[in-house]
């Protein structure tokens, strides 16, 4: 999950908020072990222990890097709005649309550090997602994926 942010809101779906906690966490445990792990090396003299300590600090920085940048995307974050229109797409829509082949497509529309395409969460700032918002039900979606054209019919809105 990609967490690069400005100032703005950001808005997560549930389980993009459970993520990110659960990211937040790990990290935190993590660099309690990576504290201790240095304290221990405080106490040794050699060589090789002060290579270690200076990889673990490095270590440490880096986590607490990532941590801050977590904190700093769940103070902005808040959850998707739960009442929605569902005539129109919107952040936080599940769409349901077919290709002309006549398979079925899922997407969630979310926030770009929400994004997952494998997971059915499409960006708003992905090609699919821009030509979505605003769309209703009947409505034909196309967007280029490089050389070609995708052309998808908008059949339902959750």
């Amino acid at each position: 999950m990609n967490t690069t942010i400005s100032g703005k809101t950001i808005y997560l779906s549930k389980k993009g908020m459970k993520e990110l906690k659960k990211a937040i966490t790990q990290l935190e445990h993590d660099r309690k072990r990576a504290m201790q792990s240095i304290r221990e090396l405080d106490r040794t003299t050699g060589r090789d222990e002060q290579l270690d300590r200076m990889e673990n600090l490095s270590n440490l920085e880096s986590i607490e890097s990532e941590l801050d940048e977590k904190k700093n995307t769940l103070s902005k974050a808040k959850l998707l709005p739960t009442k929605r229109t569902r005539l129109q797409v919107a952040i936080g829509s599940v769409v349901d649309l077919i290709d002309n082949r006549g398979r079925l497509f899922r997407f969630k529309i979310v926030d770009s550090i929400e994004a997952n395409p494998s997971d059915g969460r499409i960006s708003t700032l992905s090609p699919i997602g821009q030509s979505l918002i605003g769309k209703t039900v009947k409505d034909t979606v196309q967007w280029n994926n490089g050389s070609k054209t995708n052309c998808f019919k908008l059949v339902r809105i959750l």
